[in-house]
């Protein structure tokens, strides 16, 4: 069985192609700049890399690329696009909908729709990697697995704000937690190495961390999400490398009031300017 793994962003698609059978990562690549002047990096284990500029005006043409390096008689690991058996994407945001991974069809994607309000900078790209994946792989499973997953086994009084209720009620408006599928794996990896079941390890309690531009901190019992630093969005939590983190709330109208700013802008300043590169000036 060979699995196709897609992570689509703005204007970037990452891949890896795995040989599920024998364990084994046959390729695995990156096409960036989508959209402008197009890049792509194509590796496989033990072999020479593959770079080239390539003119990619849409996630399409980049999913259509990558199979094509993945076919290709000199770089490819593969005979035929036929060999994928089904192509897994990391999505972002499924809200409460999902609390684990779904085989996607008009109902999951209406779903992931919905949560764009959520997620606006992530779910959008999952979606336009779905539908490209589905327009170039017809009749392929493709299978979302969601950052928030993980974290649907909190309890009400690790998720709920302290809001009135009637906001959760009306907009879902609630703490989520992301980094799902790493947090699920690395406290999965530690029960074994402390020789416990994964699938159950009663009596383990791990905090995972996952760090690096984007952060968060988890706490698992029991092999389940019992709490999680990040919240409605990614940008709650721990300072990062552009977003801030958790803030005083009240900085926010005082600086929308003093810089005349509108709420996009806002939000622009705490996710992409803040963070060690907010405080250093320097580097994210």
């Amino acid at each position: 069985m060979k699995i196709l793994v897609v992570n689509a962003g703005s204007s970037s698609l990452k891949y890896q192609l795995f040989d599920m059978d024998e364990h084994l990562v046959l390729a695995k690549g990156l096409c960036e700049k989508i959209g402008l002047s197009g890049a792509i990096t194509h590796k496989r284990p033990g072999k020479p890399t593959y770079e080239a500029d390539y003119a990619m005006p849409t996630h399409n043409e980049a999913i259509a690329l990558v199979l094509q390096l993945l076919t290709d008689a000199e770089w490819g690991v593969i005979a035929d696009v036929s060999e994928i058996t089904a192509v897994g994407h990391r999505v972002l945001h499924g809200g409460e909908k999902f609390s684990g991974s779904v085989i996607i069809d008009e109902k999951v994607i209406a779903a992931i729709e919905e949560c764009c309000e959520l997620g606006p900078l992530h779910n959008p790209h999952n979606l336009t990697g779905i539908r490209a994946c589905e327009k170039t792989m017809p009749g392929v499973p493709q299978v979302a697995v969601f950052d928030t997953g993980f974290h649907q086994t909190m309890p009400d009084y690790a998720y709920l704000y302290a809001l009135p209720y009637e906001y959760y009620e009306k907009y879902r408006i609630r703490r989520y937690g992301f980094h799902g599928t790493s947090h699920r794996y690395v406290s999965q990896r530690a029960a074994v190495m402390l020789g416990k079941d994964p699938a159950h390890a009663e009596g383990l309690k791990v905090v995972t961390c996952h760090l690096g531009n984007g952060s968060s901190i988890a706490a698992v019992k029991d092999g389940k999400c019992f709490d999680t630093t990040m919240g409605l969005t990614p940008l709650e939590g721990i300072m990062m490398g552009t977003r801030c983190g958790s803030i005083d709330p009240a900085i926010v109208p005082l600086l929308m009031k003093k810089e005349n700013l509108t709420p996009d802008q806002i939000d622009t300043i705490m996710n992409k300017k803040s963070g060690m590169l907010g405080v250093t000036q320097r580097t994210s």
